[in-house]
């Protein structure tokens, strides 16, 4: 059973805040936040209690002759019905990632595999970029270093819309790649592999960094084989000297460059925050599904077989080229979904 208690304070504050927004009372914006978190909670919990009550007036018919037949169809139907309701309803009582309804910085590099780990890191951008578009989000690169082959040897992009890191987040990791490369005359097949890291776009006021903080040096950008190269010193490269995290950015404007390197660094050391505090709370739990750790083997696409296999979950999908094109809702609401029973496992509920 879902605690009664808890549902009355969370329809009460619900109520509060709706009348709060409605007299033009406090904070607005803060309030519109929370009621816009709280109100597919209160939906849910609206839609449990009347399940409630529809079972408690079926079993009250069951007294009454002329109502009985019809109680006796309609609570087996009901009864039914309760097990899942509940369930979508401690789904919704989980705690929220206060970061999923951030935009996101995702980050691709080639691993191990030479210049065949640079063209699978550009599949993978090229996958994201249609899951994206799928998604009816924004995708924008801030930064792009390819390979002589067209391969990517480094690309930080900037993902926005609804529910962006909810669903992105469980992308961080090392993706393995197996397939007769295009380099690769013999005909053999070949692993190599890319890590993906995916952070929460972070704020000015999440993060404050002071200038003391930072070493801000200019220089002329390169690009690939001597193409697209900036005549001009307005690449920006910034070392925040505590972590020694260094961002750089190329672009042609280096007014654009500082503020694109500001924004990667923010994001950096927020993620890095995070997982500092993930890691404080959860001492005692070994793995967990989203957990961003960047060492961890998550994912493999094997080409001559035309298999996914997330090694999280033990998900095989042989649909690779759905995959490739972008078609990545399967294995995320398989992961999603892994995610919350693991939650509620440990909840007890």
């Amino acid at each position: 059973m879902v605690p009664m208690d808890k549902l009355r304070q969370i329809t009460e504050r619900f109520e509060f805040l709706e009348a709060s927004m409605a007299s033009g009372t406090g904070d607005i914006a803060a309030l519109g936040k929370e009621y816009s978190d709280l109100r597919p909670v209160v939906e849910q919990i609206a839609e449990y209690q009347q399940l409630l009550r529809d079972i408690a007036e079926a079993e009250d018919m069951l007294a009454d002759p002329e109502m009985k037949a019809l109680a006796e169809e309609e609570l087996p139907q009901l009864r039914a019905r309760l097990p899942e309701v509940e369930q979508a309803l401690r789904i919704a009582l989980l705690p929220r990632d206060a970061a999923d309804a951030r935009p996101a910085i995702i980050e691709i590099r080639p691993g191990t595999g030479g210049e065949e780990a640079a063209l699978f890191a550009g599949d993978l951008l090229r996958m994201y970029q249609r899951y994206a578009e799928r998604m009816g989000w924004k995708f924008e690169i801030l930064e792009l270093n390819q390979s002589e082959l067209g391969g990517v040897r480094e690309v930080v992009a900037n993902v926005r819309g609804e529910g962006v890191f909810a669903r992105l987040k469980y992308e961080s990791g090392v993706h393995r790649v197996q397939r007769v490369p295009e380099t690769e005359s013999g005909g053999r097949i070949h692993t190599s592999a890319a890590t993906v890291a995916v952070l929460p776009e972070a704020q000015e006021v999440d993060i404050d960094i002071p200038a003391s903080d930072l070493r801000i040096d200019t220089m002329r950008a390169s690009g690939a084989g001597g193409q697209h190269v900036n005549t001009t010193d307005s690449a920006v490269r910034i070392t925040h000297l505590p972590t020694g995290i260094v961002v750089t950015s190329s672009e042609k404007s280096q007014h654009r460059n500082r503020e694109i390197a500001m924004e990667v660094l923010r994001a950096r050391l927020y993620d890095a925050e995070r997982q500092r505090q993930h890691a404080e709370r959860a001492d005692a739990r070994k793995s967990q599904v989203g957990s961003g750790d960047r060492s961890e083997r998550i994912r493999t696409y094997n080409f001559p077989q035309g298999r996914m296999t997330d090694h999280r979950i033990n998900l095989t999908l042989y649909k690779l080229d759905q995959v490739m094109a972008g078609d990545l809702n399967e294995v995320i609401d398989a992961l999603i979904a892994d995610d919350q029973a693991t939650m509620l496992a440990e909840m007890g509920a």
